[in-house]
């Protein structure tokens, strides 16, 4: 009575275990990149509505500003 092909099944079916495992892992690696990508867009359209956000600040600021100064003046 041999062992080996008990052996042999073990090491066909770690075989078929690897092979879904490294199939797992380009799958993964595959979505992580497409994430990043899609992580790096996000940020950027974040940045540039941060900086468009921050220039409609300052000009209602200004405009704020500029009403005060005329109602003020208004007044007097």
């Amino acid at each position: 009575m041999s062992l080996f092909p008990d052996h042999a099944q073990q090491i066909q079916d770690l075989a078929q275990r690897l092979e879904r495992l490294l199939e797992a892992t380009a799958r993964l690696a595959a979505e992580n990149a497409g994430l990043k990508q899609q992580l790096e867009q996000l940020s950027g359209e974040r940045n540039a509505l941060q900086g468009k956000n921050e220039l409609v600040r300052h000009r209602v600021e200004s405009m704020l500003g500029r009403l005060n100064d005329m109602e003020r003046s208004d007044d007097r």
